[in-house]
């Protein structure tokens, strides 16, 4: 049996530097891996423990410490030549958003969440990147539109197909923001479609300029507007059937009195009447049941087989997979909080007018900033 491959004896110097070394929270991350391998063989402990614990291989933590026995600390720090620093490919960025959106218990790893060190550290280790810093790694996630935020109450999914709907879905996402070039025979326009409502004949709250209270009001000033009470509504209740083109950035929506699975084939009626019949079409929904097709009832399955279409449904309880609700969003923001209509004749023309105005100002700086906070697919 070899000799067990060990480093070499290091003075209580070389300890602090390695450890101030990994206690840094800058500079590159090959560097502070490699810091790291060598420090836990100063401890004693044997090279395939030391894969284990820096998710790698055993002959690669045999060449870090074989190097350093030889070069001493300059063999942790890795030889780059000169010039601007490495930019990041499409397919890169993409797979360290995916994974830093991802949960670690997802990659069989003992952590409740993602740090910038561990995620780093993880991004080399499975070869994603060579090499990546803490702050760049902060600046690609800022860039790509992820940021460290705090967990919500979340409904977990128990759907038992979860891992391939989800997948479904995200690749037809890849297509329609172009990342992907569909194959023959897949969707070349993608659709996010549900219901929003129901839509009530009542007081919305939202927020308005008012004339100041306290010591500093205007005697003079007329009153405060106030919310009427409605005890009674004897005019019932609408329901906006939308759809989001993904493509075109376009947002479509017809208002319904009931939403069944005959105004929602109606609906999806019209979604085919945008495009020709040769292209194919996909249409993103939740599992509310008028959207399923049963055993009693196949219209949606025998509609979409004839028309072209494919119907994705997301997993069950995870409906923020559908990027239309994120939509719903900017409509209850720009045209509900703060109104109080008393017919739905006139609601329903401030939701039309309000669409008319989104699809031709969809680069409106508030409303994408809006849109990207609530979108979380």
């Amino acid at each position: 049996m070899g000799e067990r491959v060990r480093v070499r004896e290091i003075d209580d110097d070389e300890g602090q530097r390695l450890l101030r070394i990994i206690r840094r929270g800058t500079g590159s991350v090959v560097t502070w891996r490699r810091a790291q391998m060598v420090l836990l063989s100063a401890q004693g402990m044997p090279v395939a423990k030391i894969a284990e614990v820096s998710f790698t291989s055993d002959d690669r933590v045999r060449d870090v410490i074989h190097n350093f026995n030889a070069d001493g600390f300059d063999s942790l720090y890795p030889k780059y030549s000169g010039g601007r620093p490495k930019t990041f490919t499409l397919p890169e960025r993409r797979e360290i958003k995916k994974i830093a959106k991802s949960k670690p218990t997802e990659h069989e790893l003992p952590f409740s969440t993602w740090s910038l060190t561990k995620l780093a550290d993880f991004l080399v280790a499975e070869g994603v990147v060579d090499d990546i810093s803490h702050e760049g790694l902060r600046i690609l996630l800022r860039e790509e539109g992820v940021s460290f935020q705090r967990v919500k109450t979340w409904k977990t999914s128990r759907d038992p197909d979860y891992a391939a709907k989800k997948a479904r879905v995200e690749h037809l996402y890849a297509i329609a923001d172009g990342d992907v070039i569909p194959d023959d025979g897949e969707p070349e326009v993608v659709f996010c479609m549900d219901e929003f409502g129901p839509l009530n004949l009542q007081p919305h709250p939202g927020r308005q300029w008012a004339e100041r209270g306290g010591k500093h009001k205007d005697p003079d000033r007329e009153p405060r507007r106030r919310r009427r009470a409605t005890y009674n509504r004897y005019d019932g209740v609408r329901h906006l059937f939308a759809a989001y083109d993904l493509g075109r950035d376009k947002l479509y929506g017809h208002i319904k009195k009931t939403k069944k699975r005959t105004q929602f084939v109606e609906f999806c009626r019209y979604l085919r009447t945008l495009y020709p019949p040769s292209v194919r079409m996909a249409i993103v929904c939740d599992n509310y049941s008028p959207h399923l097709t049963t055993k009693r009832c196949r219209r949606v399955a025998d509609w979409a087989e004839a028309n072209n279409v494919e119907i994705a449904y997301t997993p069950t309880n995870s409906s923020w997979l559908n990027r239309i609700e994120a939509q719903f969003t900017a409509l209850r923001y720009f045209a509900l909080d703060g109104t109080d209509h008393l017919s739905h004749k006139v609601q329903g023309s401030m939701i039309r007018r309000y669409i008319i105005w989104r699809n031709n100002n969809a680069t409106d700086k508030r409303l994408k900033a809006l849109v990207s906070r609530a979108n979380a697919a």
